[in-house]
């Protein structure tokens, strides 16, 4: 039984696992999606609840992210990180946001008043950890608009900043990095059928996200070429080089970046590489 997050991470999620080798099925009204896989079931619900579910057993497995599991406090195995969202493959922050007129500089200058946050529980450990006296309440969204006129500051969840600069807010500090992680439960964890089924989701997805921006490349080379294009190329692992039978010639195949390809293919070609065919990725497991 599958945990999937519900909201921004939908689509992203979905895409995933179908590059990973899983179809999932599902409608906009439905919570219950269909896997072309008999051994998985699963729901999608808010990623803030995905890891109370999986430690409380109704799921064996999902998908939440770092800090949903440390606000809710949740006992469970953290399997892997699969860092991806619905626009980039960054890790995202929690960050303590003050007006840009503001003259806080600190979070010492926060005492007495109030911060607004989806966050509640961390935020509130975090000014406890610092020994602030600070008014901590839930923000329901559109976090950002609320400073100055009805809190002080903000902790809110950003990737690049862009939203937090275009509302005028200035970051004073940060609580934590997040991503997405598989977790499990313990119980589901210790059972070697289940356990191994885990696994095997999470080498996939792993890698499905390292073929992301990367593509195959292979050519070929007469082997009096081999040195230079083995100095060009920057590989991820090394060369797959295979005798051809035309005598002196070989095949050579390899993994890089996306962008790299466009300045690698005239010159690979400008050292002799003939027949370079440059292909998608939808894994890469090491």
């Amino acid at each position: 039984m599958l945990g999937l997050p519900k909201g921004s991470l939908e689509e992203a999620t979905i895409n995933l696992f179908q590059k990973a080798g899983w179809r999932i099925n599902t409608s906009s009204r439905s919570y219950k999606p269909s896997f072309d896989d008999p051994d998985l079931d699963g729901r999608f619900v808010r990623a803030q609840e995905v890891s109370r579910y999986v430690e409380h057993g109704f799921f064996d497995c999902g998908l939440t992210g770092h800090d949903w599991i440390m606000e809710n406090e949740s006992d469970v195995v953290e399997v892997c990180d699969l860092i991806y969202s619905r626009a980039s493959t960054l890790k995202s922050r929690w960050v303590l946001c003050v007006a840009e007129a503001s003259g806080i500089t600190k979070p010492e200058q926060l005492a007495g008043k109030r911060v607004a946050t989806e966050l509640v529980g961390t935020v509130k450990r975090y000014f406890e950890q610092k020994k602030i006296d600070v008014e901590v309440e839930f923000s329901w969204g559109a976090t950002e608009v609320k400073v100055p006129d009805l809190v002080d500051a903000i902790v809110d969840i950003t990737e690049t900043g862009n939203s937090i600069r275009a509302n005028k807010l200035r970051i004073i500090d940060t609580l934590m990095e997040t991503n997405t992680k598989l977790v499990a439960n313990k119980d589901s964890w210790a059972n070697p059928e289940k356990r191994k089924k885990i696994e095997n989701i999470a080498l996939l997805l792993q890698g499905a996200l390292r073929a992301e921006g990367r593509v195959g490349l292979k050519m070929n080379l007469h082997r009096d070429n081999l040195a230079k294009v083995q100095d060009l190329l920057p590989v991820m692992r090394g060369l797959t080089v295979s005798p051809l039978t035309t005598e002196g010639w070989c095949a050579v195949e390899t993994v890089i970046l996306e962008s790299d390809a466009r300045e690698l293919i005239p010159k690979l070609n400008s050292l002799g590489a003939e027949g370079i065919v440059e292909y998608p990725l939808n894994k890469v497991v090491y």
